[in-house]
């Protein structure tokens, strides 16, 4: 009799996402993989998949569990986890305890300390891959969280399935599903209050906005929101990459843009160029707002002999002698 159908997806889900780390199960020194574990529901069946699948394809897996100190007995929950790790297949496991700042926010400051800490730790252990525990429900709140602040198609591609050492295996999987494979484990996840705060904006969009959609529109919001996320993550791909080219056809020898290339392209494209020599001119990437890049642009497409553009980070863009340059504290400007 094989597992309950809920442990076999998330099994599956996760040997679908390390199989191109897989080696002969006598290699001497195996490649180590983590599961990032707060001990709810998604990250516990996670870290229990990873502690049956891993093994099978010549891998070692251990956790990492973050203490964000911001709830009384955090950190004999982190200390509850790290032991039930071992019994898992899981080591080392380790809780990590950081001190979370307050800039942008409760929920933001929270998550850099977060990575931050999952990041050190990675690189200590020589660890080849961190997976974390999001799922297509989460997917589903993190594209209508950004379609509500107007965001392009990068951005509205929600979460990659692999960002640098990080996996996201079960983001084709829905909430409910981990809980099912936790329950058919006998494992008992830990709730986090958090989760039910309606000061969180992700909780008001998880209690209030999505039932909301499905009220309206019939079931299947999540899904077909994940799934814009994926069909938007090729296109912003296949775009990055034209910029890519057009960017290199462009961009002179002190980062100055060739106002007739980035005339001849779409739109789409030549404002990822604008964004890009941008930031490598020294403009902040996370304050550079559509609004910035917009203006540059109208130096391409709509020049009447108009003055410069200010960027955040003291970045000033001029139209020159057929050229956008971008200068640091308009320098060179004048």
């Amino acid at each position: 009799m094989g597992p309950h159908p809920a442990v076999a997806d998330v099994r599956r889900a996760v040997r679908l996402s390390l199989a191109d780390l897989a080696v002969p199960r006598d290699v001497v020194e195996p490649p180590l993989v983590l599961v990032a574990c707060s001990g709810g529901a998604d990250s516990l069946a996670l870290a229990a998949a990873t502690g049956f699948a891993a093994p099978r394809l010549g891998l070692r897996a251990g956790l990492l569990t973050v203490d964000h100190g911001l709830q009384e007995g955090s950190a004999g929950r982190a200390r509850d986890v790290v032991r039930l790790a071992h019994s898992l297949g899981l080591d080392p496991a380790e809780a990590l305890t950081v001190t979370v700042g307050t800039a942008g926010g409760p929920e933001a400051a929270a998550r850099e300390a977060r990575y931050a800490a999952l990041s050190a730790a990675a690189g200590r252990l020589g660890a080849a891959a961190v997976l974390l525990g999001h799922t297509r429900d989460d997917q589903a709140e993190t594209v209508l969280l950004r379609l509500a602040r107007g965001s392009g198609s990068r951005s509205l591609s929600g979460m990659a399935e692999v960002t640098g050492i990080y996996r996201r295996p079960l983001l084709g999987l829905g909430r409910e599903r981990t809980r099912q494979a936790c329950d058919a484990l006998g494992l008992r996840p830990w709730d986090d209050p958090h989760n039910d705060d309606p000061a969180y904006t992700r909780v008001r969009v998880r209690r209030d906005a999505l039932p909301a959609l499905e009220a309206a529109l019939g079931p299947g919001i999540a899904e077909a929101l994940a799934r814009t996320a994926r069909l938007c993550r090729d296109d912003a791909d296949a775009l990055d990459e034209w910029a890519d080219s057009v960017h290199a056809k462009s961009r002179g020898p002190g980062g100055e843009l060739d106002v007739s290339v980035l005339a001849g392209v779409p739109g789409a494209v030549r404002r990822r160029v604008i964004r890009r020599a941008a930031v490598e001119a020294g403009a902040h990437a996370a304050a550079l707002a559509a609004v910035h890049i917009e203006a540059v642009e109208r130096l391409v497409t709509g020049w009447h002999g108009q003055k410069g553009v200010d960027l955040p980070g003291g970045v000033g863009v001029v139209r020159r002698c057929g050229t956008l340059v971008f200068a640091v504290d308009n320098l060179s400007l004048a």
